[in-house]
């Protein structure tokens, strides 16, 4: 079974336009989310980027459990990379560089979902969140 996550990114004003482009080019993480030791604990199903006036979501679908897809997550290139080149247009300053500090990050900045709803799913078949 799959999750869906999102993470809530504050911007400075009048910066959408860049960090749309820095979404559209940012590279892709390999999608095989593995542990430590190289053995694959889920993927990474989907990617959706949404950017709005002084705001920036990033949702995800995953197979796994979110500490380890965070983790794989931080260990991929594109996305420290990508985790870089937004930081100058944040609202609001963060530490990526240590584990506290993403952890710190991951709180504040992560959004609960609530609701799942498809064409294609009868209400009984939804699954609970």
């Amino acid at each position: 079974m799959s999750t869906w996550h999102a993470l809530f990114y504050p911007l400075k004003p009048g910066n959408e336009d860049t960090v749309k482009e820095l979404f559209r080019a940012s590279g892709r993480p390999r999608f095989e989310v593995t542990d430590g030791e190289g053995n694959v604990v889920g993927h990474l199903l989907g990617t959706m980027a949404f950017v709005g006036k002084g705001m920036a979501v990033r949702v995800i679908e995953v197979e796994g459990s979110l500490p380890q897809v965070a983790a794989h997550m931080s260990r991929q290139v594109e996305v420290r990379e990508f985790e870089r080149q937004l930081e100058p247009y944040l609202a609001k300053p963060r530490d990526m560089n240590t584990p506290e500090g993403a952890r710190e990050f991951f709180r504040e900045a992560a959004m609960e979902c609530v609701l799942v709803r498809r064409h294609d799913q009868p209400l009984a078949a939804q699954p609970a969140l």
